[in-house]
């Protein structure tokens, strides 16, 4: 196809870790993608923690990968260290970590990004949007270059209107070294899109030759290895520890005798933090009664003297923070190389977009990552992916890719961002999943590989692997349990090493459901077994699937019984202002979030059961008020 310059199907405006996968997933399904960032050396940046992964976040990272995205491939090729976090709990809230050379995290995304020949890089900085008849046809730069497309992602993260403060002065900023996105939050309002403000941070980075390691514990990375991509052939690289020091009594008087100078406490920054990652003067204010915080002290990558102090984030004048720094065991003498900040920024409230995270007023206008009021690498990458996907659907006229609570972490956190008024940085964690059971980053393949092939973001060939591997897990689970083991002596002799006896034949899966016994020892004892000599992540499937059989089961039939609200779709033209027996506020907020069905009803804040009970009776009879078309 011949190609007008300045004509695309899709624009992407942003080129973080939400934009780099919108930008990724609409090339790799055929599209022509203008990718615009206001700084292309920061392409996939990490402006925080150097780091990918963590409680509930890793699940959304082996998410995006089975369905085709690459923050799983980029990770696994960038790491300086592999952690396996809450190893030794259940398989819901095992956690990987991995810690990220962040130049080389940046380079190898922009690498794959320029190695498409469907994307086009372009610096510029968006500040006009073009909507004709309700729908996208374009955008204007600073410059007033016009650019045509059909379609449109915003994954501006905190650049819109941002404003980074350090103590009581202040200036326009994205981040630290970055320029603001001016105009576009005004565009957007033109279009009538409601905009809000929200605040995060980020704390100092030190020179490592100025820190003594040896009065800090050492947290070294795993022995065994994990990976997040489930494509073959992950790169093994050399570790680096990280480490671990502790705020203490001196460090709590300094930061409560500056409060005064802090823009958050003097009310210069209206827009809410993130509640599960606050600044270090909001837990010494909130959390009075704990003598010491954990900070640990993370490398940015080998080849930079830079460290970053995780855990120390601040908005405290610069002088201040290196007072509180040097009270901290092993930072006496730290020379700080950028100073912690807060950042302002606006976003849009997400009840403004549907499940496919396409603009409920504009057609063809996507939204992803912290534009929708989240926070995090891996939310905010999440988004981009099922945005980029959906937008190309949006193009094709096709089905869009709305992913269920039950099937996803992306679900849940897409879900909750659509249905609930969010008015803090939203975080994803795993007791936000009321399904984490069968949500567990191990089995992210099975659930979504599926969907990433029949989108065409998953081609033949690991789609093959992956069927390859399903079949040995359900071949082996038959096995297990169809096999005896006879109470012999050198059976149980082996056994008494664990703690265990069996006076009697037993199946080889009955005995893998006691705690003390794992696979390995099933190994051990049963030659069969250690013979098959199934790969670690098969054999993992098959003991997790063994031992947790009853609670997975009971999840599933939670599944089933949340499944019948779902099946109770309200139509789009309904008149909830008309309908009695429901109070005005909850008439007001069914107005503004319009669910598709009774269960996204049912989880809007302020619906009480008694409301879904008089919606389900007119649903039921089919009198639901209905506005004129």
């Amino acid at each position: 196809m011949n190609y007008l310059q300045n004509e695309y199907d899709v624009i992407v405006v942003g080129a973080g870790h939400a934009g780099c996968e919108a930008a990724m997933a609409c090339a790799r399904l055929g599209a022509k993608v203008l990718l615009a960032t206001l700084n292309l050396d920061n392409i996939a940046l990490q402006p925080c923690n150097p780091a990918i992964g963590g409680p509930a976040k890793s699940t959304l990272v082996r998410e995006i990968d089975a369905l085709g995205g690459v923050m799983g491939e980029v990770a696994d090729a960038t790491y300086i260290q592999m952690k396996m976090l809450n190893s030794s709990k259940g398989p819901a809230v095992r956690a990987l970590r991995a810690q990220s050379d962040k130049k080389e995290y940046s380079n190898y995304m922009r690498n794959l990004i320029e190695s498409n020949e469907n994307i086009y890089l372009r610096q510029a900085c968006i500040t006009d949007l073009i909507a004709k008849d309700g729908r996208i046809v374009g955008a204007v730069d600073e410059f007033g270059i016009e650019y045509k497309a059909r379609a449109i992602i915003l994954t501006t993260g905190t650049s819109l209107n941002g404003r980074i403060f350090v103590g009581l002065k202040s200036y326009s900023a994205g981040r630290l070294g970055e320029q603001a996105a001016i105009g576009l939050s005004e565009s957007l309002m033109k279009l009538g899109i409601n905009i809000k403000k929200l605040k995060t941070g980020t704390p100092q980075r030190v020179d490592k030759r100025t820190i003594d390691y040896s009065k800090m514990t050492i947290q070294p990375g795993d022995e065994i290895l994990n990976f997040y991509s489930f494509k073959p052939n992950r790169p093994i690289r050399k570790q680096v520890p990280c480490y671990l020091t502790r705020t203490n009594e001196r460090t709590h008087e300094i930061i409560k005798a500056n409060l005064d100078k802090s823009p958050m406490y003097k009310g210069l920054i209206h827009g809410v933090g993130p509640r599960y990652c606050p600044s270090i003067e909001d837990k010494v204010v909130r959390f009075s009664e704990n003598p010491s915080h954990h900070i640990f002290i993370e490398p940015e990558g080998l080849g930079t003297y830079e460290v970053y102090i995780q855990g120390f984030s601040s908005s405290l004048p610069a002088d201040v923070q290196v007072q509180m720094l040097h009270t901290l065991p092993g930072l006496e003498k730290a020379h700080v190389i950028k100073p912690a900040y807060a950042v302002e920024y606006d976003y849009v409230p997400a009840v403004q977009t549907t499940h496919s995270l396409m603009s409920k007023n504009i057609q063809g206008l996507f939204f992803g990552g912290q534009i929708n009021g989240t926070s995090g690498y891996e939310e905010a990458a999440a988004q981009g992916l099922i945005a980029g996907i959906n937008a190309i659907n949006y193009l094709n006229n096709s089905e869009m890719l709305e992913l269920s609570r039950s099937s996803s972490y992306i679900g849940t956190l897409i879900d909750d961002l659509v249905t609930k008024d969010i008015d803090d940085p939203y975080r994803m964690l795993t007791s936000r999943s009321e399904y984490r059971l069968l949500l567990r980053q191990d089995n992210a393949d099975a659930r979504l590989t599926p969907i990433g092939h029949k989108i065409g973001l998953i081609n033949d060939a690991q789609f093959k692997i992956f069927t390859q591997k399903q079949e040995n897990i359900q071949k082996e689970l038959q096995r297990v349990n169809e096999t005896k083991l006879s109470a012999t002596e050198e059976v149980n002799s082996i056994l008494a090493k664990y703690g265990e006896h069996i006076d009697r034949g037993i199946k080889l899966g009955e005995l893998l459901k006691r705690p003390n016994i794992d696979y390995k020892i099933l190994q051990e004892i049963h030659s069969e077994t250690k013979e098959l000599n199934l790969p670690r992540d098969v054999y993992e499937q098959v003991e997790i699937l063994t031992k947790y059989d009853g609670y997975l089961k009971r999840q599933e039939f939670q599944v089933n019984q949340a499944d019948k609200l779902e099946k109770f779709k309200i139509p789009d033209n309904i008149d909830y202002m008309r309908i009695e027996h429901i109070s005005s506020e909850t008439k007001e907020k069914l107005n503004k979030i319009r669910p598709k069905t009774l269960a996204q009803a049912s989880r809007i804040g302020g619906v009480k059961p008694a409301d879904i009970s008089v919606l389900m009776v007119l649903l039921d009879k089919h009198t639901f008020a209905r506005t004129e078309n």
